[in-house]
């Protein structure tokens, strides 16, 4: 069986993901920082090797003695996705809060490279391999007030296509996925718990449902050794950029 590692698979589209690659056979490292939503998944996925790894993204110590510390029927890892990852505040630049910039900074561009780094070795002893790293439509259309979190996004652009030079030598493919409006815990965590203010992001329209950008991750670490789908969009009906969505009035 191949295996997946998915950071940030407490919830969202991490959650969504190991229960899409589960049903397509992978065996699973779910790794997070809520240690009892991921015992949960795991019994949810009864029946589904799954190895759980909890360490945030953003210290690299504990990201290398985590992956260091993977039994050995675990250690052979086939695809990567990266999906840990936050937006912390809305706000203008010269009303933005660093300790906001900082989190955003340190989870969405060092926690990726953190966790890649640790993975890469696995993948580079069998010169094979398959790397996802969740974007977003941000990183490629920046909007008002969404200034850092835009950049973060934007620098994971980036270095999926530098990875992508780097690694295929080594056979190792990278995709970056990009959703757009994904109904999750994002604007809760975005607007510090204001659950109100976090649900009219998704009001007057039909939002992604994490489920929805799991298929599409599925579908591409699925593809033959000849195909490498390198980057996605994936947006709700109702969007047709980062900030145009038709919402409807509430009847």
């Amino acid at each position: 069986m191949r295996i997946a590692f998915i950071t940030g698979a407490s919830s969202g589209i991490g959650r969504a993901t190991a229960v899409a690659l589960a049903q397509a056979g992978f065996k699973l490292v779910i790794t997070g920082r809520r240690r009892e939503r991921l015992e949960e998944l795991a019994r949810q996925l009864a029946g589904t090797p799954a190895h759980i790894l909890t360490f945030d993204v953003r210290d690299r110590a504990a990201v290398d003695a985590a992956v260091a510390s993977l039994p050995e029927e675990f250690r052979a890892v086939n695809v990567l996705v990266n999906n840990a990852g936050n937006a912390h505040g809305l706000a203008p630049i010269q009303s933005g809060d660093p300790v906001d910039w900082d989190a955003m900074l340190d989870s969405n561009v060092r926690g990726l490279l953190n966790v890649t780094h640790a993975v890469l070795p696995a993948m580079q002893a069998k010169r094979n391999g398959f790397i996802v790293n969740i974007g977003s439509i941000a990183g490629h259309e920046a909007y008002a007030n969404g200034n850092v979190y835009c950049a973060s996004k934007a620098a994971v652009a980036s270095l999926s296509k530098g990875m992508r030079l780097d690694l295929i030598s080594l056979g190792i493919r990278v995709a970056e996925v990009n959703p757009g409006a994904v109904q999750t815990e994002f604007s809760e965590v975005r607007f510090k718990g204001d659950t109100a203010r976090a649900e009219s992001v998704y009001q007057g329209f039909e939002p992604l449902k994490p489920e929805d950008v799991a298929e599409v991750i599925q579908f591409i670490v699925t593809r033959p050794p000849h195909v490498t789908i390198s980057e996605v969009t994936i947006l709700a009906g109702a969007q047709a950029a980062a900030t145009t969505i038709i919402k409807q009035p509430a009847s």
